[in-house]
């Protein structure tokens, strides 16, 4: 099947029997793999070219959106993109609190090479561009950041300011904690709220010269929108080809009151539509079809607080006419049939075990048939099931 390792075959195998999408298994059975290659690779392109190009994947629920969403990270890592996949909740990870997803976004992102720390990466490559004084370059931090981002990165790729045992005992440098500086720069970076003062000497300390330019606060929402953008374009910089950011349940954003639709409705307008320069930056969505009904069918004229301003500044529905949709198609009887002999095909060679073919082709269509309408997670789950079945009959074939 592949070069991979038994013990990666039967994660993966043991991760579709938990109801979860393993990256091996999906890029293992993938049905219509071609036309979705086609549609990644063109934004891929348009990435490199410079473009700020979106991409949503629409269909009904257990359709194979959260299972395309893993097969477009897996392939976006092979092509030296970062990733982070999310799945939007509006009661833990609300797309109206731009902060939360952006600390998401950093919690679940994932280099080529199988490193998951930005903060790792960021300092092994800043490490190599100091300057003679220790400082990295302005050019090396890009200037759509916020201020107080600059400074945090700047921060933790500096060497810290070395004291004498004698200057250490000095009243002015009380607050000199070098190993805490590195966890106040760490939460700061991840929009976490931190001590202004701790946060100031922390950058003094590390000789960041410029945070003085500027107050050290966030901007609201803005500021992470900022940030994500700026991200993307460090990571240009760093060797990267950008940054694929995959939000899953994105019809998620209707499921809340009028005024937070408001809000997530102009941030995902900025990812989708953005203004300026966008440098390596990949937005993809999974979203119902009926997201987009829903947005069309708001009516504006009653969507006013008491003070008659609209929560609507601009016609959604009529500005997300153009987006780029990639809409899932329902898989044929052939083509479960085909995802069936390489689940068979993926279970054997992880178990090390010869199912009877034409038998065990025959169960699972029986069970296909019976779970017809359920989502794809549910269905592959059901298949190795029995899948573990026929294996267990033929351990106890032998032991008989």
């Amino acid at each position: 099947m592949r070069e991979e390792s038994p013990f990666q075959l039967r994660r993966a195998v043991e991760r579709l029997r938990e109801g979860l999408f393993d990256p091996l298994a999906v890029r293992l059975l993938t049905a219509q793999p071609k036309r979705l290659d086609e549609a990644v690779d063109e934004r891929f392109a348009a990435v490199d070219a410079g473009a700020a190009p979106q991409l949503c994947i629409c269909g009904s629920y257990g359709q194979g959106k959260s299972h395309s969403l893993t097969y477009i990270e897996d392939r976006a890592l092979s092509a030296n993109f970062a990733t982070s996949l999310i799945n939007l909740d509006p009661r833990e990870i609300p797309f109206h609190n731009f902060r939360q997803v952006y600390r998401a976004l950093l919690e679940s992102i994932r280099f080529p090479g199988g490193e998951t720390s930005l903060v790792k990466v960021w300092r092994a490559w800043a490490a190599e561009r100091l300057d003679g004084e220790g400082r990295i370059a302005a050019a090396d931090l890009p200037a759509e950041m916020p201020h107080i981002f600059r400074a945090v990165l700047a921060g933790l790729a500096q060497k810290i300011l070395s004291l004498t045992p004698r200057q250490r005992g000095m009243k002015k440098h009380a607050n000199y904690r070098p190993r805490a500086f590195p966890y106040w720069l760490g939460r700061a970076l991840e929009g976490q709220a931190v001590p202004i003062h701790s946060l100031r000497h922390a950058l003094k300390y590390r000789q960041v010269e410029f945070y003085r330019e500027a107050p050290l606060r966030f901007e609201g929402d803005d500021s992470f929108v900022q940030m994500v953008r700026g991200l993307g374009r460090l990571f240009v910089q760093m060797g990267f080809r950008g940054w694929v950011l995959l939000f899953d349940e994105g019809e998620s954003m209707g499921q809340t009151r009028v005024s937070c639709r408001s809000r997530s409705f102009q941030t995902l307008d900025r990812l989708l539509f953005p203004e300026g320069n966008v440098c390596g930056l990949l937005p993809i969505f999974a979203f119902t079809g009926d997201f987009f009904q829903q947005v069309a069918d708001e009516d504006y004229g009653r969507l006013k607080p008491r003070d008659e301003t609209p929560y609507f500044a601009r016609d959604y529905a009529e500005a997300w006419e153009n987006v780029q949709r990639y809409d899932l198609q329902d898989l044929s009887s052939q083509e479960w049939e085909g995802l069936g002999d390489r689940l068979i095909d993926l279970h054997a060679q992880a178990y090390e075990w010869a199912p009877a073919g034409e038998e065990m082709r025959r169960v699972l269509a029986g069970r296909l048939a019976e779970t017809r309408g359920q989502e794809t997670r549910y269905r592959l789950k059901g298949l190795v099931d029995e899948l573990d079945l026929g294996r267990q009959e033929e351990l106890l074939g032998m032991c008989g």
